[in-house]
């Protein structure tokens, strides 16, 4: 059996050549750089990334805390303002009570200063009058004169205790005016009534006193 071929059968064929065994590698190793390079400009471009979206985070963070400190200013301003009204108002309405406060406290201590006056001044001069029993007569000179025209009779009272030192000091005076001595157990020492037909003077120390204290605006009873 002829295994040959003949040569007018055989087509057209490409040499089959045994590739270099360095070329192998030589690939290999571009690919693996263009991989990393490949890899290196895609981590860049995640950093790149991740640098701006963290700028445009801090950006955003510190326009909002910029807008927010700005309207916290305008608020905290605002708030501020209306608690100084108010505390103004306050203040003010306190002030007012307070002066109404000092004002009734005023009136209420010179009322009381007025009254401890008056207490003062009726012990004085019942001391007075009790350690200087003459002191009764120029307030009988006084009450006869006030009636210079007497229509008899003509009565002085007094206190029986000063009737003797009326008699020894005022006897011509009363003498000569027509006046009579009555003695009066209720009158105090140290004042008198005198009365005629058309008139009457008090000069007792309860109406004289009672006058007084009604001119200073507090009446005040002699005997309380």
């Amino acid at each position: 059996m002829n295994n040959m071929i003949p040569k007018e059968k055989l087509s057209a064929y490409q040499r089959w050549e045994m590739a270099s065994l360095g070329d192998t590698p030589k690939t290999a190793s571009q690919a693996q750089a263009d991989a990393q390079r490949a890899e290196a400009e895609r981590q860049q471009m995640v950093e790149q990334l991740a640098r701006l979206r963290e700028q445009a985070l801090q950006e955003g963070y510190a326009a909002g805390l910029e807008q927010g400190r700005e309207e916290g200013l305008r608020q905290g301003y605002a708030d501020g303002m209306a608690q100084s009204a108010d505390a103004s108002q306050r203040l003010q309405q306190l002030t007012g009570q307070l002066a109404a406060e000092i004002g009734r406290a005023d009136e209420a201590i010179a009322a009381d200063l007025l009254q401890l006056a008056l207490d003062l001044s009726k012990a004085m001069l019942k001391d007075a009058l009790a350690a200087r029993p003459e002191m009764v007569l120029p307030v009988v000179g006084e009450a006869i004169r006030y009636l210079p025209a007497l229509h008899q009779p003509a009565l002085l009272y007094l206190h029986p205790d000063d009737m003797p030192l009326v008699q020894e000091h005022m006897h011509d005076e009363l003498t000569k005016g027509g006046w009579r001595l009555v003695e009066d157990h209720h009158m105090e020492r140290g004042g008198c009534r005198v009365e005629t037909a058309t008139n009457q003077v008090d000069a007792s120390l309860q109406t004289r006193w009672q006058r007084i204290s009604a001119a200073l605006g507090k009446p005040d009873d002699w005997l309380a």
